[in-house]
């Protein structure tokens, strides 16, 4: 797994999403949830998280969050893709937890 920072999103990325604001997207999880790969591949570009630096500042400001417990939070959400859950699974875990 690779982590990226970058200042925004990729006009391509945003634009494949869906979204229009670039400061709308703190993260994003690139490559195949750890269920659906093979032992027997070879040759693919390492699964990437990328964390969007803008944004993620913006949103600190607005919220006033620990910048370190909202960046924990992002890459939690991600690698969370990662292991192939989807965004609903990770909101009812979060509010689970409380």
């Amino acid at each position: 797994m690779v982590l990226l920072v970058e200042e925004f999103a990729d006009d391509e990325t945003l634009e494949a999403l869906g979204i229009e604001d670039p400061f709308g997207l703190t993260g994003l999880y690139h490559g195949r949830p750890v269920g659906e790969k093979s032992a027997f591949e070879s040759g693919a570009l390492p699964d990437r998280i990328h964390l969007y630096r803008q944004p993620l500042l913006a949103e600190w400001c607005e919220t006033g969050v620990d910048l370190g417990d909202l960046i924990t939070h992002v890459v939690v959400h991600e690698v969370g893709h990662h292991f192939g859950l989807s965004d609903d699974d990770m909101h009812a875990l979060e509010d689970s937890a409380g």
